[in-house]
C-alpha cells in the first residue's frame, strides 16, 4: 500500500485540488483519533485559556488545523462516542445513554463503523483507553473471555476499561479477556445491591480519601467510592494514579508495533473525567486543584505521544485528530475543589452551557487535526461534526460505507481545503434536543427544563443570551418543521 487506493484517489481527485492538479498523493497516511472525556473548549491554551498552559495540545494545533467550530452530536460520552464510530445519530439506538459499567455492547457486530472502514482499507486498527460503548452481552462474566467486545467491532487490538473511572469493574479489559485477573479471586460486579462484607462509600467513609458530593457512594477502590458494587479481582484493580501512563504505554506500544504499515488508533484519554486523580507528579502542578492537575497530565501524554510519533520517523504522514467526547463539567460527583479553584478559567470559553447542557457549551468541543504531509496550520471556521469522520475517512481511503448512515463526507472541510462544512446538524443534551442550521439554533421546550421555544443566532450572539424566538417566528417554525422532518428521515427511536 505505497498510495492511496484507486477509488479512494477517484474521491479525492473530485474534492481536492492537489489531485486534480495531478499532484500525487503521498502515502496512505496512519490514522490516530485522540478523545478527552469532558475537556472543554475553553480548557486548552490554544482556545484562549490563560490559567492552565496545554504545551501538548497546543502543539497538535500549530503544527495542523484549529477548528473553531467542531462538534460532537451529544452532550454526554456514551450517545457522542456512539456517533463518532459509527456515523449515526445517537437517538437512532435507545440504548445511546450513559451506560452502567455492566452494560451490554451498543454497536451492533455487523454495524460499519470507523475501524471496520479501516481495515477494509487495509490498516491494522486498535483502541486503547476510555471505552464506555458497552461490553459482552449483558450478562457477563468478567472472569472469562467477554465477548462480543471492541475486536468483533472491527479492531485488531483493544486494551479498554469498561466504563468511565468513576463506574466499576475497575480493570482494564484487553482483546476481551480482564487484566491481572486470577482464578483464586475472581472478580464480581452488581449495579442494585452490595456484595456481603463490602465496604462502601456511604457505609464506610472513614476508609476514603475523595469524598463524594453526590450518587457515588457505592464499591471503594483505591481509596475512592464507585457507582455500582464489586468484590474480589484485587490483583486486577487498577490504580488512578498509573492509568493515564500506562494507557500511555499501551497506545505508544502499538503504534511502535505497526510502525511498518498503516494503522487506525483510537486512544481514549480518560480525563479530566471524575474521579481527578492525578499521578503524583501532577498533583497541586495547576493552582486549580484536582481538575486543572488531570489537564495538565492529559496534556503530558499528548505531549509524549507526539514526541513518540517523531522517534518513529511518523509525523510527517500520520494524520491526528485531537478532540473531546462533550463539554466540561466542574463539580460532578466529588468533592474535589473544581468549583471553588476555578478562579477566572472558563472552561467551556465564551459559550453557555456544558456537560449535559443543550447549549453550544455542551457540544462545541474542541477540535484539532494534524497533517503535516498534506494540510497546511491554520485556523478553520467549517462547521465540522465527529460524526461525519466516519464517511470522510472513508472518502480518504477509498472506501464505499454500506448502509445508512447520518455521516456526511466533509473530508475537504477538514483538510482545510474548505470552509464549507455541514448546513446543519441535532445536538443531544441530557434527554433534550438543540437543533442548528446555519448560523441559527433552535432549542424546542422540554417539562422542567425550558418551557418555551428558544431561538439564537450564534453568529452574532455566541453565549446564546437573547432569545429571538417571538422576533423571527418564520425562521422558527422553518426550523421546527425541519427538525421534525430529521426525525422521521434518520430514524429517531428514542422517548426523549
Amino acid at each position: 500500500m505505497k498510495h492511496l487506493f484507486l477509488s479512494g484517489t477517484w474521491i479525492l481527485g473530485s474534492i481536492c485540488p492537489w489531485v486534480s492538479m495531478g499532484q500525487e498523493l503521498p502515502q496512505s497516511p496512519n490514522v490516530i483519533i485522540i478523545e478527552a472525556d469532558d475537556l472543554g473548549y475553553g480548557d486548552l491554551s490554544c482556545y484562549g485559556a490563560q490559567q492552565i498552559q496545554t504545551p501538548g495540545m497546543d502543539r497538535v494545533a500549530r503544527e495542523g488545523l484549529r477548528f473553531t467550530q467542531g462538534y460532537c452530536t451529544a452532550a454526554t460520552s456514551t450517545p457522542s462516542r456512539y456517533s463518532l464510530l459509527t456515523g449515526k445519530y445517537p437517538w437512532t439506538n435507545p440504548d445511546a445513554k450513559i451506560l452502567p459499567g455492566n452494560a451490554p455492547l451498543i454497536i451492533d457486530v455487523n454495524q460499519v463503523t470507523i475501524p471496520k472502514v479501516m481495515k477494509k482499507a487495509g490498516y491494522t486498527t486498535g483502541t486503547v483507553g476510555k471505552w464506555h460503548l458497552g461490553l459482552g452481552d449483558g450478562n457477563v462474566d468478567w472472569n472469562q473471555k467477554v465477548t462480543p467486545c471492541p475486536n468483533e467491532i472491527g479492531y485488531d487490538y483493544s486494551y479498554v476499561q469498561a466504563a468511565t473511572n468513576d463506574r466499576v469493574p475497575c480493570i482494564f479489559i484487553e482483546n476481551g479477556k480482564g487484566v491481572g485477573l486470577q482464578k483464586e479471586d475472581p472478580l464480581y460486579v452488581n449495579y442494585r445491591t452490595n456484595f456481603e462484607g463490602e465496604p462502601t462509600g456511604k457505609d464506610n467513609p472513614e476508609l476514603l480519601r475523595m469524598h463524594p458530593s453526590v450518587g457515588h457512594a457505592g464499591a471503594i477502590v483505591n481509596g475512592v467510592p464507585r457507582i455500582g458494587f464489586q468484590k474480589g479481582g484485587k490483583s486486577a484493580q487498577w490504580r488512578d494514579e498509573e492509568m493515564a501512563e500506562l494507557f500511555l504505554e499501551k497506545a505508544k506500544g502499538f503504534v511502535r508495533e505497526n510502525k511498518d504499515k498503516p494503522f487506525f488508533l483510537y486512544y481514549g484519554l480518560h480525563q479530566p473525567h471524575v474521579p481527578r486523580v492525578p499521578n503524583e507528579r501532577f498533583v497541586g502542578k495547576s493552582g486549580m486543584g484536582p481538575r486543572g492537575d488531570v489537564i495538565l497530565e492529559a496534556d503530558w501524554c499528548v505531549s509524549e505521544f507526539l514526541e513518540e510519533l517523531d522517534k518513529l520517523g511518523l509525523t510527517e504522514n500520520t494524520l491526528v485528530i485531537l478532540t473531546s467526547d462533550n463539554g466540561p463539567v466542574l463539580d460532578d460527583g466529588y468533592k474535589d475543589q473544581a468549583e471553588e479553584l476555578v478562579g477566572n478559567h472558563l472552561p467551556s470559553g465564551p459559550y453557555k452551557g456544558g456537560k449535559c447542557s443543550m447549549y453550544t457549551g455542551g457540544t462545541c468541543i474542541p477540535f484539532l487535526l494534524r497533517w503535516p504531509a498534506v494540510v497546511k496550520p491554520g485556523v478553520s471556521d467549517a462547521f465540522v461534526c465527529q460524526m461525519d469522520l466516519l464517511a470522510s475517512l472513508a472518502a480518504l481511503v477509498g472506501v464505499p460505507v454500506a448502509g445508512k448512515t447520518d455521516s456526511q463526507n466533509t473530508l475537504p472541510a477538514f483538510l482545510g481545503k474548505s470552509d464549507r462544512g455541514r448546513e446543519e446538524l441535532v445536538f443531544e443534551g441530557y434527554y433534550n434536543y438543540a437543533f442548528r442550521q446555519g448560523d441559527w439554533v433552535m432549542i424546542p421546550p422540554y417539562p422542567r427544563h425550558n418551557l418555551e421555544y428558544q431561538l439564537y443566532n450564534v453568529k452574532e450572539d455566541v453565549g446564546q443570551t437573547h432569545n429571538l424566538a417571538q422576533k423571527h417566528p418564520d425562521i422558527l417554525k422553518k426550523m421546527m418543521m425541519r427538525f421534525e422532518e430529521l426525525k422521521r428521515t434518520t430514524g429517531k427511536m428514542t422517548n426523549f
